[in-house]
């Protein structure tokens, strides 16, 4: 085990990437004897100067390092052992996988044990969403990729039971699994779901709906990305309807929601492609007079409502 106490973040990282156990420990000032301080601010404790980092950042190191924090141990007045575990990375669903395609996210998959509501990071975001798309005016909701109706989960528990059966709600995904799963925990007849290749949507004879909602879809290989989205604006949404789309910025690891998407032919983080689509979305929407925000840190949320004509907003008294 490693103490530090004056030495600069920069040191200690190159100290953690040389060492090659599979739990990291060293020892650094308390970080609850620093609270309202920024990183790197000196301290003086028991006649000892240290640099000052919150739990927040050191967090934010594991993480970088492909860890995770471990409850911290405190070792002195001033100090505390802080311990890194790092994750295995083999144990991801983006990895290949041998089940078939529509199986991939399956509830036989390693992405059936995520459950995105329970990450603070993607609660927060996709509630902000809902929010700011009005969901209690809605009427009719089309989730494409819903898999085991995630999305619909936090809609219902935002809504009373009768303002939630008063929607007409439908779900598509092409994993039969993920869709068996669904309909158990949604079996009212307000609530429809369907097993469903996306790019043959058109086959369904689905209604337009005034909330479209897809998060980690739209971008699966073999989707035309830009021509299926331009065609689901102009062919499968209201004329003042609204959509909510979710663009993954993260990796899931062993049981570890990582930030950053992952590109192909890159080692590292990198995001080129993914700015590449949520600007081409907010450019296109707005060009369609749609008011769009981007929001959200793990997961980028774009939400976008229409504009209405100065001629049918509300006079202001």
């Amino acid at each position: 085990m490693r103490s530090f106490t004056d030495e600069t973040l920069f040191e200690i990282m190159e100290w953690l990437q040389e060492q090659d156990e599979e739990t990291l420990e060293f020892e650094l000032l308390d970080p609850d004897l620093g609270q309202s301080h920024y990183a790197g601010t000196m301290i003086t404790c028991q006649k000892r100067d240290y640099r000052y980092r919150s739990y927040k950042a050191l967090s934010d190191l594991a993480e970088l390092l492909f860890c995770r924090m471990l409850t911290p141990q405190k070792s002195s007045e001033c100090c505390v052992i802080i311990r890194f575990q790092k994750l295995d990375l083999t144990d991801s669903f983006h990895l290949k996988s041998q089940a078939t395609k529509e199986e991939k996210y399956g509830t036989d998959s390693k992405f059936s044990a995520i459950n995105k509501n329970e990450e603070p990071a993607f609660l927060s975001a996709y509630h902000k969403a809902l929010q700011s798309v009005k969901i209690e005016q809605r009427e009719s909701i089309l989730d494409l990729g819903v898999n085991t109706g995630e999305e619909f989960e936090l809609i219902r528990k935002m809504l009373s039971s009768a303002d939630f059966a008063s929607k007409k709600f439908v779900g598509v995904d092409h994993s039969a699994s993920a869709i068996d799963v669904a309909k158990e925990h949604f079996p009212a007849p307000n609530v429809s779901f369907h097993v469903h290749d996306i790019n043959a949507l058109d086959t369904l004879g689905l209604k337009r709906s005034d909330l479209i909602i897809s998060i980690g879809t739209l971008q699966s290989p073999g989707i035309e990305f830009k021509v299926f989205f331009m065609k689901l604006v102009q062919e499968y949404l209201t004329p003042d309807g609204a959509i909510i789309l979710g663009f993954p910025n993260s990796r899931w690891m062993d049981g570890e929601m990582l930030y950053g998407a992952k590109a192909p032919n890159y080692s590292y983080s990198e995001q080129s492609l993914l700015y590449n689509d949520v600007i081409f979305c907010k450019k296109y929407l707005q060009q369609h007079k749609f008011r769009v925000t981007l929001t959200g840190k793990q997961y980028l949320f774009l939400t976008a409502t229409k504009i209405r004509p100065k001629s049918e907003r509300p006079l202001r008294s």
